[in-house]
């Protein structure tokens, strides 16, 4: 039997998302944020967003647009993991970024972020990646920047009223730049 083409037992595999894993990939992104399953991972936004992340209209869209690409990262054969990559001129942006819950803090996200990074510069040649991440949020964003990403100071307001971005628990979210240098 030849095994030279199957991942090793533990190892990461890095796909492309097609349009019949967008179910898997919103339940993946609902339980990375919301809800009382989020609350195994560090990465929750439960107490300051109600509501749903993301769904499977949003999930495609990603798929589907040609400037963009939707990251998907199983091990052994279950996803665990998912990212947004989008080309921006001389910049990629990334998003949609969930790890599930229960693998969070084993280091995984880090290797995550530095797949998105090497596939932003070989494939657009991309000198930057940009993400917003909520201003609150500082233990993720002290994360980012432990990852070389830097605060900008620059804010854009978070979408209140549109309850496809979730139910705010607070008056005070907004979205904050992080950039870094690739």
């Amino acid at each position: 039997m030849d095994t030279t083409s199957r991942p090793a037992l533990g190892e990461l595999v890095y796909r492309d998302a097609v349009e019949a894993d967008a179910d898997a990939l919103v339940a993946l992104i609902e339980s990375a944020y919301r809800g009382d399953s989020s609350r195994t991972g560090w990465t929750t936004e439960a107490d300051i967003l109600e509501g749903q992340r993301t769904d499977a209209q949003g999930v495609l869209a990603v798929i589907t647009d040609p400037g963009s690409r939707l990251l998907t990262v199983e091990r052994d054969g279950e996803l665990v993991a998912c990212c947004q990559l989008e080309h921006r001129g001389d910049a990629a942006y990334f998003g949609m970024f969930a790890v599930r819950p229960g693998v969070q803090g084993g280091g995984l996200g880090k290797l995550i972020i530095a797949e998105a990074e090497r596939l932003a510069r070989e494939s657009w040649q991309a000198r930057e990646m940009h993400m917003t991440v909520i201003s609150v949020r500082h233990d993720l964003i002290a994360w980012y920047e432990r990852r070389g990403y830097r605060r900008t100071g620059r804010m854009t307001p978070f979408p209140y009223g549109d309850e496809r971005f979730g139910i705010p628990q607070r008056d005070d979210l907004q979205f904050e730049l992080l950039l870094k240098e690739l």
